[in-house]
C-alpha cells in the first residue's frame, strides 16, 4: 500500500462558516482594530463573547 498523503485529521475541524453583513465603515473599523491589536477576527469575536458572558454573570 502507498503511504497516506495529505494533512492528518484533527479532532475539531473548522468546517463551518459564519457570514455577517456590515457597513463599509464598520468593516473598516473592525479590520483596523484587528491590525492594531494584532489579533485575528475570530480571536476578537471570542474575546467579545467572553466579555459579554462575564458582564451578564455579575
Amino acid at each position: 500500500m502507498s503511504p497516506q498523503i495529505g494533512r492528518p485529521p484533527i479532532d475539531n475541524p473548522k468546517s463551518d462558516r459564519f457570514n455577517i453583513r456590515v457597513s463599509p465603515n464598520e468593516k473598516k473599523e473592525i479590520l483596523k482594530f484587528s491590525k492594531e491589536s494584532g489579533k485575528g477576527l475570530l480571536d476578537l469575536i471570542k474575546i467579545g463573547i467572553e466579555t459579554v458572558k462575564s458582564e451578564t454573570n455579575k
